[in-house]
């Protein structure tokens, strides 16, 4: 577990009397794409707050490329290569979305006040590295047609989209998706999944937490079912598909 690419052990969040996480361990292997399942109050968001620093555990590991992350802070666990995007979404409204990515991308354009005031050659540099990125995002994503257009203006799918597309200009290495086609209709569900599929040929890998269930059973290697903050089962889409105990507690039924 120590050795793997990112891992939680007995990882435990707790507010008063309610436990929301409850010891929960479990991998992700590199390049691999893992969703989070369960019913809703299960403590998939909470589990993905803990793990990017939003909200401090109350117990156990958190490990990614054999480093702790627990007392790291959002955006330092970002810096380590750890980028999510949000169950409601999150745009910056009179914000264009070629603005947005820039913004995205201010990990790569760390600079100090002297080279900015200077206009130094590192600086040059820098700006034009974060131009080519977002250049490179736009037409990756399919955006390039809207990069002129205010965030407000884009149809609520684009909007999505375009959370995707800023995460990305922060070079993640892991990206923590949270509900990525929640509200979406089925074509704008499959082109998204479609993107998550070209991030992973990237080598980016990728943690889901996502309740259209033929999605989840379509896009993951492998499932991790939350049900009352404990980890219930975990496996290939088939195994936990046929494992009874998940289907009574997420569905009480079919999770086809």
């Amino acid at each position: 577990m120590k050795d793997a690419f990112f891992s939680t052990e007995d990882l435990t969040v707790q507010f008063g009397g309610l436990i929301a996480v409850d010891h929960l361990t479990f991998e992700i292997r590199k390049g691999e794409i893992v969703s989070l399942i369960g019913p809703n109050g299960a403590g998939k968001t909470t589990a993905f707050n803990a793990i990017t620093g939003f909200i401090k555990p109350s117990k156990g590991f958190i490990r990614f490329c054999g480093e702790d992350l627990i007392g790291l802070r959002p955006f330092q666990i970002a810096e380590h290569g750890i980028v999510r995007t949000f169950q409601q979404t999150k745009v910056f409204p009179e914000v264009t979305v070629e603005e947005s990515i820039r913004m995205g991308a201010h990990k790569m354009a760390e600079k100090g006040l002297f080279a900015i005031l200077a206009n130094s050659l590192q600086y040059r540099q820098k700006e034009k590295e974060v131009f080519e990125r977002t250049e490179y995002i736009l037409a990756f994503t399919g955006l390039a047609e809207k990069a002129t257009v205010l965030a407000k203006n884009l149809s609520y799918g684009e909007q999505r989209l375009l959370e995707i597309a800023v995460a990305l200009a922060a070079e993640p290495k892991l990206l923590l998706c949270d509900e990525p086609v929640s509200g979406m209709n089925p074509e704008e569900s499959r082109s998204t999944m479609e993107l998550i599929r070209a991030l992973r040929k990237q080598g980016i890998t990728i943690l889901l937490v996502e309740h259209v269930m033929n999605v989840v059973m379509d896009i993951s290697d492998r499932i991790v079912v939350l049900n009352y903050g404990k980890k219930i089962a975990e496996g290939s889409p088939k195994e936990v598909s046929e494992n009874r105990e998940v289907i009574e507690a997420y569905l009480g039924g079919s999770l086809k």
